[in-house]
């Protein structure tokens, strides 16, 4: 079931009130959502007081030059992978000094899937540091807009549950 606009602007609304309550910024490295997650949070006034920035890398060639992903892990792994989305979070974090990150990778459709990669197959990773960043792995039913929505909600709420264990 796809995530409504009220659906992804509570999330967003959580997790702003959880940034806000920790003193922390966010900073967002988006591939297959596009900038959507970074849309969210800015759709709020006042959200300069927690969010940092947005990167949205699409190609292989903008992870390795905006977030350092390096070509080995592009390589051996795929865009849409667990090393690819640590090292955005890394990336992301390095770059801009955020307190923490949020990175997603994947394939929306309604091509580029594969076998092992299906349609709606998303590698989300969420951090305040290389050792302490979360990567999983979700596979979302629908239509490109449906997996992006659904994408860019569990990213949100990602962002929060891990926030609460901080």
């Amino acid at each position: 079931m796809p995530a409504s606009d009220h659906e992804l602007e509570h999330a967003g609304d959580q997790l702003a009130t959880k940034l806000v309550q920790l003193g922390y910024t966010v900073v967002t490295a988006e591939s297959c959502t596009g900038g959507w997650v970074a849309k969210v949070l800015t759709d709020k006034p006042g959200s300069s007081a927690y969010v940092v920035g947005g990167l949205v890398t699409y190609s292989n060639e903008a992870k390795q030059a905006l977030l350092g992903v390096t070509e080995a892990s592009l390589g051996n792994h795929g865009a849409v992978s667990e090393p690819v989305v640590r090292e955005m979070v890394a990336g992301a974090l390095a770059a801009t000094g955020a307190d923490v990150a949020v990175a997603i990778s994947g394939v929306a459709g309604p091509g580029g899937g594969s076998e092992k990669k299906p349609v709606g197959t998303v590698w989300f990773a969420w951090g305040a540091s290389i050792e302490n960043t979360k990567a999983v792995v979700h596979y979302f039913d629908g239509d490109r807009d449906q997996v992006r929505r659904q994408a860019v909600l569990f990213a949100l709420q990602g962002v929060s549950r891990f926030l609460k264990q901080t």
